[in-house]
């Protein structure tokens, strides 16, 4: 049983699987207990004679083969490790790369007309003065857009999130609606809230930023070409695929804006990608919004995805919402 390959490789993959090192090396004091266990059980019942000397043989073998386990394991929880760390070690200097480029870019535009607003000249027409104060304030805003991004970023994977406070789905997605009010009013962008939102407690922080996201993207990329511009908020619980038991609560932000080309859509959901950098002018942004959507569900046991059609787009999250006896869509 010890030198069964089927064995030895599970316990390879549950090294791969997310256990934490106490966990693994608790395992391997279970496994080496009921072996031990076993041994000492089985021994008694043995007919054949034998030595001291050869019990001890047969222990320092079951010995080796937890040993050998162990080894098995720790190297590939040790392989793990080093590819995750290498892993992030790029995802950071290519992070600082980003940030120091954007920071760069927008603080010497900002030193820039700052001090073409003192020369004499630009100070005494009001046109220019004008179109040199909206620029610092244009790259003002984008570079605290950068700095809330970082912070949002370093919260999720500092800070566990299902510690913060609770409140009612309608009332998460009326104060992001509150917040981007007059965003979206800029943009002539109605904001609808369906009346059918269950009333189901979430995660404040979580949802309200996963809804913050979606919504201003809704807005910032909506199709100016439209009469009538929309973002909407609606919702459903339902039974997770394959389970009887629990639901899980969807919330989706449908909108008929500009959607995303087809060839962007495998890279939404990841760091530093932006679907329109290309083709919309106008629109500012880190590439960060969506992954941070994605990693701060994935900490609640959720998911994130999006969906189009001929009509917009669709940016949903799911989470786990406890009991539920009876489906209970919208």
């Amino acid at each position: 049983m010890l030198r069964s390959p089927a064995r030895q490789s599970s316990w390879v993959i549950s090294a791969s699987q997310g256990f934490d090192a106490h966990e693994i090396l608790k395992e391997y004091e279970i496994l080496g207990g009921v072996l031990f266990a076993f041994l000492a059980r089985t021994v008694d019942g043995i007919e054949e004679p034998c030595t001291r000397g050869e019990l001890l043989v047969c222990a320092q073998r079951l010995f080796r083969a937890v040993s050998v386990i162990q080894q098995v394991t720790t190297t590939q929880y040790l392989r793990s490790v080093a590819a995750q760390v290498e892993e992030r070690e790029q995802r950071l200097q290519g992070f600082n790369r980003m940030v120091s480029h954007e920071l760069k870019n927008r603080i010497g535009a900002v030193l820039g007309a700052g001090q073409l607003l003192a020369e004499p000249v630009i100070g005494a027409n009001e046109q220019q003065r004008s179109k040199f104060a909206a620029m610092i304030v244009e790259n003002a805003e984008a570079m605290q857009d950068v700095l809330e991004d970082l912070l949002e970023l370093s919260r999720i994977e500092s800070v566990d999130v299902r510690q913060q406070r609770n409140v009612l789905l309608p009332e998460a997605a009326a104060e992001v609606a509150r917040q981007l009010r007059d965003m979206a009013a800029a943009r002539n962008v109605e904001l609808r809230l369906s009346p059918d939102l269950p009333r189901v407690e979430v995660n404040a922080a979580a949802v309200e930023l996963c809804l913050s996201n979606y919504m201003s993207n809704a807005i910032k990329y909506s199709d100016p070409e439209k009469p009538r511009r929309w973002a909407e908020v609606r919702g459903m619980t339902r039974r997770p695929v394959g389970s009887e038991q629990g639901c899980e609560l969807v919330i989706e932000v449908r909108d008929n804006g500009l959607g995303v080309p087809p060839e962007a859509r495998d890279g939404l959901f990841t760091r530093f990608f932006r679907a329109h950098s290309g083709t919309v002018t106008g629109v500012e942004g880190t590439g960060l919004g969506l992954s941070i959507v994605r990693e701060t569900v994935e900490s609640l046991g959720g998911n994130a995805w999006a969906e189009f059609d001929s009509t917009g787009s669709v940016f949903a999250i799911s989470i786990p919402c406890g009991d539920l006896p009876a489906a209970q869509p919208v």
